[in-house]
């Protein structure tokens, strides 16, 4: 029993990797599914989609391994977060559709809280600040508008989860009802501090304490799946969200150490230790990972729109068919035309959290083209992160380290990297496995089945691929960051 089984579910597609006793990737499969747009801001998964696209590529990977499932010490299990579900306990059939972390349909009723004056009592006992982004107003938007709900949940018969409850309940045939505290953090609901769902802010929400999932650390048991599905029942050991996952990847396990992870979105975190450092500049305070009880925090920024703005070169403006495409275009683009694109398609995220803005471009000439647009595309991801860093620096202080380590499809853009590295002006760090968040969860997984050993020893084998370093001059990268930034300040006031 040598190989690791890492799960990875993630918001347009669901990967499992079979990893062996090295955590070395040796098989994986991938399936997309569609997403659903039903009315503007809302972004909904089908959650048969979810487990049956995960289902199958688990038995995918461990096929094209050629091993038998006796072989498989354990399951690690990382997935989009904040994503939100509520099923019946008893049929295990969902109530509604999943409302992914994207949807923006409970802007409103964050509105009204702040209004009423609760958003300063959340923060401090979740990290997190009223943004529709989180679990917790979705949980009260299904309980307010699907049929029966409310009811049904105060009486004990419905069960919330975030991705990683759903596919656990799935794995193990309703028998397991859980999620570990890096989900759990994300939900709104979760006091980090006291490692405990909140009591008054439920009840602020009107959400019954029986709707949720037991709370574990990141590398502990998790139950054991059906043996119908691959042949035997096999331990889930390993649960962490997609972020705190990559975060465990690209071992950043020493307080100051930050990673920035490009997939959908870009989401940069810093290790903060056993600090639960509060953000003065609208970031995140969330949990890093949990081991053993003791949680680890860290400082979160996270961006909306990463990786999805090439897809949006792909599928809306029709001018790339693959995303390789855009490293060429950027290279052959007038660099003085300085066209910039904030893309604010779902509103902006951190440090700005403005749920109702929209993208924007800002200076078109008669001669910007695709080769401009598909700078300015991978070019924002760069500036989005800076605006991440300057106030992860302002809220940790010069203790923060100076090297980037990075991961996500995006990374595999030398040109997007140097200029993420230029932008910044500091060297980043891409790891020779860059699907960190599948080695997250696969290592937390291995952990805890003792086929490997603990944060020391696993940091040693991060190897990396290459640094980018400055090639920027300061006055040129100054300058690019003025006008980034009044392109953020137009696009916020229309």
């Amino acid at each position: 029993m040598t190989h690791i089984l890492a799960i990875d579910q993630g918001t347009t597609s669901s990967r499992a990797i079979l990893f062996d006793a090295a955590l070395r990737p040796i098989a994986q499969a991938q399936e997309e599914f569609p997403q659903s747009y039903p009315r503007p801001g809302w972004v909904e998964h089908n959650p048969a989609d979810l487990w049956s696209t995960v289902a199958a590529t688990a038995r995918a990977a461990i096929e094209k391994a050629g091993v038998n499932a006796t072989s498989i010490a354990a399951i690690g299990i990382t997935n989009q977060r904040e994503t939100t579900l509520i099923w019946d306990r008893k049929t295990g059939h969902p109530i509604h559709p999943a409302i992914v972390w994207q949807d923006r349909r409970t802007a409103n009723t964050c509105t009204a809280l702040k209004d009423q004056g609760h958003e300063a009592m959340i923060t401090a006992r979740t990290g997190l600040l009223l943004d529709p982004y989180f679990s917790g107003t979705k949980i009260k938007w299904l309980l307010d508008h699907v049929d029966g709900a409310r009811a049904k949940a105060e009486r004990g018969d419905l069960a919330f989860g975030t991705v990683d409850t759903w596919l656990i309940w799935n794995l193990t045939g309703g028998k397991v009802h859980a999620t570990d505290a890096t989900n759990a953090s994300r939900t709104l609901i979760y006091n980090i501090a006291k490692g405990a769902w909140d009591e008054d802010i439920c009840s602020l929400l009107g959400i019954p304490l029986s709707l949720l999932p037991e709370v574990k650390d990141c590398a502990a048991p998790f139950g054991v799946t059906r043996p119908d599905l691959f042949g035997r029942e096999i331990p889930i050991l390993g649960v962490a969200g997609d972020q705190q996952a990559a975060t465990v990847g690209q071992a950043c396990f020493s307080a100051g150490m930050m990673k920035s992870t490009y997939g959908t979105g870009c989401f940069a975190l810093l290790n903060t230790g056993t600090d639960m450092v509060p953000s003065k500049n609208r970031l995140l305070t969330t949990i890093a990972y949990q081991l053993k009880g003791q949680p680890t925090y860290a400082l979160e920024g996270s961006i909306f729109i990463a990786g999805a703005v090439v897809q949006w070169l792909r599928d809306g403006l029709k001018i790339i068919r693959e995303a390789k495409e855009t490293q060429p275009l950027a290279e052959a683009a007038e660099e003085a035309q300085g066209v910039i694109l904030v893309p604010a398609f779902t509103g902006l995220g951190a440090p700005y959290w403005r749920p109702d803005s929209r993208g924007a471009v800002f200076g078109l000439t008669r001669n910007s083209g695709p080769a401009e647009l598909a700078r300015a595309a991978l070019e924002s991801v760069g500036y989005q992160t800076r605006d991440l860093l300057e106030a992860m620096r302002a809220d940790w202080g010069t203790e923060a380290q100076g090297v980037l380590r990075v991961d996500g499809g995006m990374t595999a853009s030398d040109w997007t990297m140097q200029f993420l590295s230029d932008i910044l002006g500091a060297p980043v760090d891409r790891p020779k496995v860059t699907e960190t968040t599948a080695l997250g969860a696969a290592y937390l997984a291995a952990m805890q089945a003792d086929v490997i050993g603990g944060p020391e020893e696993f940091a040693k084998s991060w190897a990396l691929d290459r640094r980018f370093t400055p090639q920027m001059d300061d006055p040129t990268r100054d300058a690019k960051y003025a006008r980034w930034g009044k392109a953020i300040a137009a696009t916020m006031s229309v």
